[in-house]
């Protein structure tokens, strides 16, 4: 098996590191605009099986070219790449798989299935955290049921040590950031899809040994759950998870226009506040503190005319031995679980297909648990 990775952020050296020691590998290919960089975390995080390149994550016919040495691709550049990185994969032939992030692009997407179909390309797009890996544990769990009235996914990615005013540290891109936090919110309501605004519905959850945390609506972590499950379940919704207050502070800074990409005139350039914003939040919130993830799926519903309600938890904390955070593990390691499982033939459906509906989520869970991430299962009957 040969996979390329388009980008070495902190999710693409993630990736790297998990590709390059799966079975099966024969080469790694990581891959970005400034190969000093990807040859450095290709040495730093990578081994005998990996290579190092310059490539233009825009150039499509540069990436098309590079792919056709490939049977995959993972993008873990920012989403507005991937339509191009999506064409550039179908042309060579080659499977694609991205971490996502934004509904609009994710829609571009499914638009190439037909012809992802005809050049025996498998396209899966949000594999990441939320959206990704939550959307394989929705499906896993629905499967315990003969009716779901509620499905709810809460993540979060969190300092292990907050620090005020925000209790937050930058634990994947600002872009991504600012988008979730800025962008309609797609749920389910009556089975139906309903929009509603991004960091409201604010709600307080408990974490054993964590304790009290809020959660609020957010944007791209439901992905094609909406479409897939529409008319199935009666509700459902995602929510982020933070420390208690940190909405409160952070939504203001956006209701004042600083997620715009509308430039405004400062002295004699005109700037993005978004860009501005995204600099600022680097600056000052990219500690280097260990970080930890949570998720809890729950779900209520019938089963052999009980009510029952099934909740998934994850809490993952940073791994010291291998130098990774906890958010590099739980967002990068599924979207290379997904690629190898395609390259593996464990996957063999074809076009542009949501994952709840290509993955096998049994297979999945047991590929997350041999790298430490462990899901725990709690009923009530």
């Amino acid at each position: 098996m040969k996979i390329a990775i388009i980008g070495s952020g902190l999710m693409g050296r993630a990736v790297m590191y998990d590709l390059s020691r799966a079975e099966g590998m024969e080469k790694v290919g990581l891959y970005d605009f400034d190969v000093d960089l990807a040859e450095e975390i290709a040495r730093r995080y990578g081994n005998d099986l990996t290579v190092a390149g310059k490539i233009d994550a825009g150039d499509e016919d540069a990436v098309a070219n590079l792919l056709t040495e490939y049977d995959a691709c993972v993008s873990a550049v920012t989403y507005r790449y991937n339509p191009g990185l999506t064409r550039a994969a179908i042309r060579a032939h080659t499977h694609f798989f991205d971490l996502g992030g934004n509904n609009d692009v994710v829609k571009a997407q499914l638009e190439m299935s037909d012809e992802a179909k005809a050049a025996d390309v498998l396209v899966i797009p949000d594999c990441g955290l939320a959206p990704g890996m939550v959307s394989i544990l929705a499906a896993a769990g629905l499967k315990e049921f003969d009716k779901v009235t509620s499905l709810k996914i809460r993540v979060g990615g969190l300092p292990q040590n907050p620090r005020p005013p925000l209790n937050y540290q930058m634990v994947f891109s600002s872009e991504g950031l600012i988008n979730e936090y800025w962008e309609p919110v797609v749920i389910l309501e009556e089975g139906k899809k309903k929009t509603v605004n991004p960091m409201t519905g604010i709600e307080t959850m408990e974490f054993d040994g964590i304790g009290t945390l809020e959660a609020f609506y957010t944007s791209g972590g439901t992905s094609t759950l909406p479409d897939t499950y529409a008319g199935v379940v009666d509700f459902l919704d995602y929510k982020t998870i933070r420390y208690p207050g940190h909405c409160q502070v952070f939504k203001p800074m956006l209701e004042i226009g600083l997620g715009s990409r509308s430039e405004i005139r400062v002295g004699d350039v005109r700037v993005e506040p978004r860009e501005v914003f995204k600099k600022v939040l680097e600056k000052n919130l990219s500690f280097t503190d260990p970080d930890m993830v949570l998720v809890r799926v729950t779900f209520e519903g019938i089963k052999d005319d009980k009510a029952r309600t099934l909740s998934y938890e994850i809490v993952d904390r940073q791994d010291s031995r291998s130098g990774l955070t906890a958010m590099m593990r739980t967002t990068a390691f599924p979207v290379a679980i997904i690629a190898w499982m395609a390259c593996a033939g464990k996957i063999e459906a074809r076009g542009v297909i949501p994952q709840e509906l290509a993955v096998d989520s049994a297979f999945f869970i047991t590929q997350l648990k041999k790298r430490n991430i462990l899901l725990t299962v709690n009923t009530t009957d």
